[in-house]
Order: structure tokens, then C-alpha cells, then sequence
């Protein structure tokens, strides 16, 4: 008897040639379409850009009929809401900045699909992700895609053992104009679809007006790091570390300023020369080691502290409350509260992910930075 398997299907070309891939190598495949936003009301995005439109679902529907596949359309408006767009907004609020991928992946993708998937008859799920998962000595590992610039294994190292045992990666193994190529091939409708690029439910990027819309800003002062007053702004959500653009300051300084430090707790944003933003420690919460093989809570690793950043060798501290220290052994530049940090294995040269979590706070030494 064939396995089943769920594919999470976008619309878009990676997860419609991730349920091709699949029917081929002979599993029972169902295309389910999550609802994920919609704008029903003057709260949310008028145009047909939104997360999961019509058309979108459409586009899966179709690719469903030529393989010759059912295809559900699913509602998790509610839990996007409340796992994703709150996370979003209360995260700027604190004076962080999100990935509101890891938690659409985390929570809706491999916590409510998988609970759905089992009422379709499956214990498998798959996606259009850029990664790769192998079983090795009795555990499952997760490893960077084949294709270095469409790798997304970042946005995945909340996978715990149960999700990645469950997991199918099939685009994985392929780069993108291969899998391109194969929706082509197979006359799929989507083939030249562009790839998204904004953050799926603020279609027209304007995410500071969007979080704006839906929270009292506090008006508050921005310092540089010796405390001299530069002038105000409307609310810490508007800013993020690494900023140089609409700081609206006026300062005598023949270098550009950057946002440093967002402070919630003195409703303050901090800012200074380029240099300052290059740090070295800092530290993290809600982190998630994938394998139960890890020998030792101290151990250096490939670090990744962006989606689009390069790996950095560091050396990482587990504490037994889900929380670790992190020490670069060279200084990075904006370290920034809310995004994730995720380790490489060092053994594999950065191909294996060994986990991750979420940065919390930089230990900033200004005084030690020359000018």
C-alpha cells in the first residue's frame, strides 16, 4: 500500500514541483492549500497579494488536476493570527525584530498541518523548503539545500525529531533551475511564477504602517551612547538594529548614524557611529537542538544570525533553561533581538544544522570600540 503524504501547496513552483516529485516516486499525495489571511476587513491588505489569494489557490488547484491529485483547502486564518501576526506585531512592540517565517513554520506548518495531515490518513507532510533531511544512527538530521542560494534551512531548526522523521524535502535536492525545469517539463501552469519576496501578509511591505494600524505607539527619546538627547520618535516599533534611514535626528557628526540598542524599558532608541554596531556576545532563548546525541552543552559551531547571512565560527553555551550564550570569535555586524540564531555542525563544514534559537539580547561593548 502506497504512503500518503500531505504537501503544504502554495501556489508557487517549489511546493507544486515538491507534490510532482512525490507522485513520482510513487507516494499517495494529497495537495492541501492553507487559508491563511484574507481581507475581509479595512485592517487588512485590499489587494491580491495577500497570503494565500485566490489565485494562489487556484494555481495549486490546478497543478492538483494535471498530476492528477485531490487538493483540500484548509483554514488556519485563526491560528495564523494568533501564532503569527500577534507574534509579529508584539515582537516590534518589544523592540525586536521577527522572522515571521520560523513561526508560520513552527506553529502552523509543523504543529496544526501535522494535526490535520493525520485526519487525511497521513503521518507524513512535505514542502517546497530548500533543505534536506537523512537518517543517520537511529536519529533524523537536517542539512542545508543542495542549492546554496535557495538554502532555507534557517527557517527550520525548530524541527524537533517526531517533526523531521515525518518530514518530506523532496525540491531539497535539486537547485532552482532544475526544479523549474521539471515544472516546465510537466507543463505545470506555474512554472515562471516569480518567487515571494515580501513578508506574505504585508504584501506592499510597509510593515511599520502595519504594525502601526495595530498598536498605541509611545512617543519616547533618541540618545547616542554617551546619553545626549537627539531628538524624539513615535514608538520603538518603527525602528530595528542596523537602521540608518527616517531616524529623524540631526547630528553634527560627519558619519552617518545607525540604530544601535532598542530599549523598552526606557521607551529609548540609541544610536551612533557604524562602527558600534559590530558586537561579539550575546544571547539567546527558546532554543532547540535537533539531535539527542549532543555530547556537551559547551562546543563551537557555524553561526547564522540572519536569513541571508553567511556562517561565522562561535562558541555556543547551553544553560538548562532552553537559553545559551553565544561568543563570535570575531565581532559581527547588527546582532538583532527577535531573529533567530541557528548553529551549523563544524564536522560537516557548516552543511548539518545542529539547532538554534532565538536571539534575545547583545552584551554591546561600545567603550571597547575606537572612533
Amino acid at each position: 500500500m502506497k504512503k500518503r503524504v500531505i504537501v503544504a501547496m502554495s501556489g508557487g513552483v517549489d511546493s507544486s514541483v515538491a507534490a510532482l516529485l512525490l507522485k513520482e516516486q510513487g507516494y499517495d499525495v494529497i495537495g492541501v492549500t492553507m487559508r491563511l489571511w484574507s481581507s475581509d476587513d479595512d485592517t487588512k491588505p485590499k489587494n491580491n497579494k495577500r497570503c494565500c489569494s485566490v489565485e494562489d489557490v487556484e494555481d495549486a488547484r490546478k497543478v492538483c488536476d494535471i498530476l492528477g491529485i485531490n487538493h483540500y483547502h484548509l483554514n488556519f486564518e485563526n491560528e495564523f493570527q494568533k501564532h503569527v501576526v500577534d507574534y509579529f506585531v508584539n515582537s516590534y512592540i518589544e523592540g525586536k525584530t521577527p522572522h515571521p517565517c520560523l513561526a508560520c513554520n513552527d506553529k502552523i506548518k509543523f504543529d496544526f498541518l501535522f494535526k490535520r495531515a493525520q485526519n487525511l490518513g497521513s503521518e507524513l507532510i512535505a514542502t517546497g523548503h530548500y533543505a534536506r533531511i537523512k537518517k543517520a544512527k537511529n536519529e533524523y538530521k537536517l542539512y542545508k539545500g543542495l542549492d546554496q542560494n535557495k538554502d532555507q534551512s534557517y527557517v527550520l531548526f525548530t524541527l524537533k525529531q517526531k517533526e523531521l522523521k515525518n518530514l518530506l524535502l523532496p525540491v531539497g535536492e535539486y537547485n532552482k533551475e532544475e526544479i523549474r525545469n521539471l515544472a516546465h517539463k510537466y507543463k505545470l501552469p506555474i512554472a515562471d511564477k516569480p518567487d515571494s519576496q515580501e513578508i506574505c501578509f504585508i504584501p506592499d511591505g510597509n510593515y511599520r504602517q502595519f504594525i502601526t494600524e495595530r498598536t498605541n505607539p509611545k512617543p519616547g527619546k533618541i540618545l547616542d551612547i554617551n546619553g545626549n538627547y537627539l531628538g524624539d520618535h513615535d514608538g520603538i516599533q518603527s525602528f530595528t538594529i542596523g537602521q540608518r534611514r527616517k531616524l529623524g535626528i540631526d547630528t553634527n557628526s560627519k558619519k552617518p548614524y545607525f540604530v544601535l540598542k532598542i530599549s523598552k524599558s526606557d521607551n529609548t532608541v540609541y544610536v551612533g557611529p557604524h562602527e558600534y554596531l559590530f558586537q561579539t556576545n550575546f544571547n539567546a532563548i527558546n532554543i532547540n537542538i535537533q539531535s539527542n546525541k549532543l555530547n556537551s552543552t559547551n562546543f563551537d559551531a557555524y553561526v547564522k544570525i540572519r536569513y541571508k547571512a553567511k556562517l561565522f565560527k562561535a562558541k555556543i553555551k547551553l544553560h538548562a533553561d532552553s537559553t545559551a550564550d553565544i561568543e563570535f570569535e570575531d565581532p559581527q555586524r547588527a546582532i538583532t533581538p527577535g531573529q533567530a540564531v541557528v548553529f551549523y555542525s563544524t564536522e560537516s563544514n557548516g552543511d548539518e544544522v545542529i539547532g538554534g534559537g532565538i536571539i534575545d539580547s547583545v552584551n554591546a561593548n561600545f567603550n571597547a570600540i575606537k572612533i
